[in-house]
């Protein structure tokens, strides 16, 4: 007899879910977070399959439910950069322009961080932003249409005839 396999088919969001059940954590960066149906290994070297209904995008914090209990969504840390403005116009006008290019990006407050991309750092740098590198989780916004896309796919229920990429 083959021995089962764990597998997560339900995930709780974030802060619904209760942490007495925790198994432990899987951390993934942002690409690996956007999936229906792939093996992984826990941070304790648990091995499951995640075996979801339809793919989506686990955020920071999810649950992923296993018989034994639920595996906590930890976000890796990746290559981002940081872009500040002088205000909050220009702040402005450089999100206008990310978005323009469907660029998953986190908000921050004052600042705005996308993944390390040169091409995107020296238009930020031409468009008035400071740049910055660092590491730490990434954990984008989802958009108004559909969940994050995963990168270049265009999954969020508009047109493409009015405006040039």
């Amino acid at each position: 007899m083959e021995p089962s396999i764990n597998r997560a088919t339900l995930v709780l969001p974030a802060g619904e879910w209760n942490h007495e059940r925790r198994l432990g954590g899987v951390t993934l960066d942002f690409d690996r977070r956007s999936r229906r149906r792939i093996a992984l290994v826990s941070d304790e070297g648990m091995s499951f399959l995640l075996d979801l209904p339809d793919a989506r995008h686990l955020r920071q914090g999810d649950g992923l439910v296993l018989k034994e209990g639920i595996l906590e969504v930890l976000a890796a840390p990746e290559s981002l950069l940081q872009l500040r403005c002088a205000d909050a116009h220009a702040l402005l006008r450089l999100a206008w322009h990310i978005g323009n290019r469907h660029i998953p990006a986190m908000l921050e407050g004052e600042s705005i961080l996308i993944r390390a991309d040169h091409v995107l750092a020296d238009m930020a740098r031409r468009l008035g932003a400071v740049v910055v590198a660092l590491e730490q989780p990434f954990d984008p916004e989802g958009g108004a249409y559909a969940d994050v896309p995963t990168g270049g796919g265009h999954s969020h229920g508009h047109g493409h005839g009015q405006h040039h990429h």
